[in-house]
């Protein structure tokens, strides 16, 4: 989400802790387990959607799963024990693919002989576990060592002038936000800000009219943050939307319910506005749909992001309620020095995170994930780099700007059609904030090979960019002479498909809680109560409005249509192709990636803008 370049990873939001990490007595570590069988759990899950296969469509539920890949439960067993000894409860997630341990921090650290190691400037945990058991582990998330009290002071201080600043920036942006017309309401509102406009332009309402609306089905939504009820029932209202709060279930994976509303209340943080924007963006776009809001939040437990990440998908994935699942959040990014989990690397962390989606994918679950709004830039830097988010088990999904015209900063900018979300054409010719040169995440990742859904496909693994951007003094400015670069990649192209993200085409969201105002007179910042309308762009609504329109083809199927990747590229090739695909060279790119004239994938944009229509016609005639 744009607007809140400052808090969000562009879009996919980075929890901001409201308490120092040492404050909590109760530490969550995730301990992600191998499958019995890797290279055949990656056959099974491609099987599921190879209509050739036996296997097509022959879904696992948790149990199977942990009896057909997991460890056994005698190996489970041998965790449990072992822990006990430490007082920490050991929680074995369904599949027996990972672990959830709770502890105080002091037994945790003496169960895993935690100790803390310098390397490069960061602080990292050493750990044992005896043999038998440290062999059945891919990764230990989450897991602090032990500080000295110099630095628990340290820290507890910075964390908390890093809250303060960023609540502050938070009420700015959300402030200076365009305002919908709430004069309109019901299709006129829906039809300017909202689902109707996500449905007309990618041909959903064929299959409303077969009164497909998602029923039948359920969407988790993974999140930082709680929602408030009243908010979506405020948003429902305007937008002439199913408005029973009956079908909404708030799931709380890492803290109790008290404590996540708790930390809800203390200020709007862009991980409330983050999880309340995809709640209303995938409950009206598929508006019979059941939403499983799960909140990852970490206020008064002591764990990284990553692990609240980690648990929170496992506790979506293993509890099998939602046949699709979407987030809009990222545990950090692609970059080793920017990684902030203390016992588990970015690489390990990466290799955990994919076999849990190869979970959901043989359970029959489709995976959404927002691919970032900065273009190739998650982070500020003259190269490359993504959010820790690019496994080949999700459906990436980027942005695009639909046809517009407007006066921007004294001057008339037009869109003829659609395009690759990357605008340097309504920006400021300098980067004076973090999001003044916004686009749809793209390229390649640093993490994880090219998977063989993307293996031949035209575009992919070669490229055509413009170097727009130049990246100086922390800041990017527009590059006076702009060159034409062609190149090769080697592996997991993104994203994969794409849709209208950018904020002057986009979409409307509705807030409430307290925020921070600056008193005119005093200058002293000061909470207010705060009711906000706003109008913003960014792939954190098209990624939720992607899930809730599969909810809508999954609601007129027997079966689920599972792992997207193989079926979608699978499609792209064939006769009647439900992609429309933007191969333009020219006013096409995501501030560096552009178009690829005649090939079907775009580093922009993937395979480009979905045909739901001809989609849901797709799966139906494999089966």
């Amino acid at each position: 989400m744009t607007a809140l370049g400052g808090l969000l990873a562009f879009g996919v939001g980075t929890a901001i802790s409201t308490h120092p990490a040492n404050a909590a007595k109760t530490t969550i570590v995730n301990v992600a387990l191998k499958p019995t069988n890797e290279a055949d759990l990656t056959n099974y899950v491609y099987d599921t959607v190879d209509p050739t296969s036996a296997q097509f469509h022959q879904y696992l539920t948790p149990e199977e799963f942990a009896d057909k890949f997991g460890q056994s439960d005698s190996a489970v067993q041998l965790f449990k024990d072992y822990l006990k000894r430490y007082h920490v409860q050991t929680q074995a997630y369904p599949g027996n693919l990972s672990l959830k341990l709770t502890a105080t921090t002091t037994n945790m650290q003496k169960a895993f002989k935690a100790k803390a190691v310098k390397k490069d400037g960061k602080t990292t945990t050493a750990y044992q576990l005896p043999g038998q058991l440290s062999t059945k582990v891919v990764a230990v998330i989450g897991l602090y060592p032990k500080q000295s009290a110099a630095n628990n002071k340290t820290k507890k201080t910075t964390k908390k002038a890093t809250t303060h600043k960023h609540s502050a920036t938070l009420s700015a942006d959300l402030s200076t936000t365009d305002k919908p017309d709430t004069r309109l309401v019901g299709n006129a509102f829906s039809k300017k800000y909202g689902a109707a406009k996500f449905a007309n332009a990618y041909h959903l309402n064929t299959l409303y009219n077969q009164r497909l609306q998602g029923q039948g089905q359920r969407i988790g939504i993974i999140n930082t943050s709680d929602v408030r009820d009243s908010d979506l029932v405020t948003y429902w209202h305007q937008a002439g939307v199913n408005d029973d709060l009956n079908r909404v279930q708030h799931i709380y994976p890492v803290d109790s319910k008290a404590q996540a509303q708790k930390a809800m209340n203390v200020a709007i943080q862009a991980s409330q506005m983050e999880a309340t924007l995809d709640a209303q963006s995938a409950s009206s776009v598929a508006p019979q749909a059941g939403i499983d809001l799960y909140s990852g939040d970490v206020s008064g437990t002591r764990t990284s992001l990553p692990s609240s990440h980690y648990a929170t998908f496992m506790t979506a994935i293993s509890g099998n309620r939602d046949q699709q699942l979407t987030s809009s959040m990222a545990p950090g990014f692609e970059v080793a020095a920017a990684w902030d989990d203390p016992s588990a690397t970015v690489r390990q962390y990466s290799h955990a995170f994919n076999l849990i989606l190869e979970q959901a994918a043989a359970q029959g679950i489709t995976v959404f994930q927002a691919s970032g709004d900065r273009g190739p830039y998650a982070q500020s830097s003259a190269k490359e780099n993504h959010l820790m988010s690019t496994s080949p088990y999700q459906v990436l999904v980027g942005g695009t700007t639909l046809p517009y015209q407007k006066i921007i900063a004294n001057k008339v900018v037009t869109v003829t059609k659609e395009r690759a979300w990357g605008d340097t054409y309504s920006s400021p010719a300098a980067d004076t904030k973090y999001s003044s040169f916004s686009g749809g995440g793209g390229g390649f990742s640093a993490l994880n090979p090219t998977p063989r859904y993307q293996q031949g496909i035209s575009g992919v693994n070669t490229f055509r960019a413009i170097n727009y951007l130049t990246f100086k003094n922390g800041k990017y400015q527009l590059t006076k002479h702009p060159r034409v670069i062609f190149g090769t990649g080697h592996s997991r192209n993104l994203p994969d498909v794409a849709g209208n993200a950018d904020r002057q085409t986009g979409y409307a969201s509705y807030v409430s809680g307290q925020r921070y105002s600056i008193n005119a007179k005093t200058h002293k910042a000061v909470k207010v109560t705060a009711k906000l309308w706003g109008v913003d762009g960014g792939t954190s609504f098209t990624t939720p409005q992607m899930a809730a329109a599969n909810a809508v083809i999954n609601s007129g199927r027997r079966t689920s249509v599972g792992f997207w990747n193989p079926q979608i590229y699978r499609f792209a090739q064939e006769s009647d192709s439900p992609f429309n695909v933007l191969d333009d060279a020219d006013n096409n790119d995501n501030l560096y990636y552009t178009g690829q004239p005649g090939k079907l994938y775009n580093q922009a944009t993937g395979l480009g803008t979905i045909n739901f229509e001809k989609l849901n016609s797709k799966f139906s005639d494999e089966g």
